[in-house]
């Protein structure tokens, strides 16, 4: 599909699902060489609901064993972000003393990398690294280093492969872009 509609939006493609499996593979290989030979059991942080599909597809790649928690949090409403981080579900699994890579769709301003740090941090992880499949390194206002980013794209709103506009469009295999002629 060239474009889609959703509500009164319409999208056109942006970025193929070519290019973003070849983007988790190689994200996928660098965490495999970091976390390959760890005597400890890491925990990947799915944040809900946007990096499902970039998780799912991350982990398939992934050799060494890991648990997986999920959390969900919000800071967006409708193409904006709000600025304000709320946590609409708790972590499914318990993080003290543990390893955590979060696993994120998007990072844009930062806020939630930050709120999610000082969550982990709050619960008790010993580390916690970034793993993001879009950065809007325009926007980043963030102090966290990001330590695996798949792709970097311009401060643009973007629906597909997990993320939504107002809820629909996350099943979409390709990322499309606002088309705005």
């Amino acid at each position: 599909m060239d474009k889609v509609t959703l509500f009164d939006k319409t999208f056109r493609t942006f970025i193929p699902y070519g290019q973003i499996s070849e983007a988790i593979g190689r994200v996928a290989d660098r965490l495999n060489a970091d976390y390959g030979n760890s005597e400890d059991v890491p925990v990947l942080l799915c944040v809900l609901n946007g990096s499902i599909m970039f998780t799912a597809e991350l982990m398939e790649r992934l050799t060494f064993p890991l648990e997986l928690v999920s959390i969900k949090v919000s800071s967006y409403s409708g193409t904006s972000s709000t600025g304000t981080v709320k946590q609409v579900m708790g972590m499914t699994g318990d993080v003290a003393g543990r390893r955590v890579i979060i696993v994120e769709d998007i990072v844009d301003t930062g806020g939630t990398i930050s709120e999610l740090k000082r969550i982990l941090a709050e619960k008790g992880a010993v580390e916690s690294k970034v793993c993001t499949m879009l950065l809007k390194p325009d926007v980043y206002k963030g102090k966290e280093v990001l330590d695996y980013v798949a792709m970097e794209i311009p401060n643009r709103f973007i629906v597909g492969f997990g993320l939504d506009y107002n809820e629909l469009g996350r099943n979409l295999k390709d990322i499309y872009i606002l088309d705005e002629q």
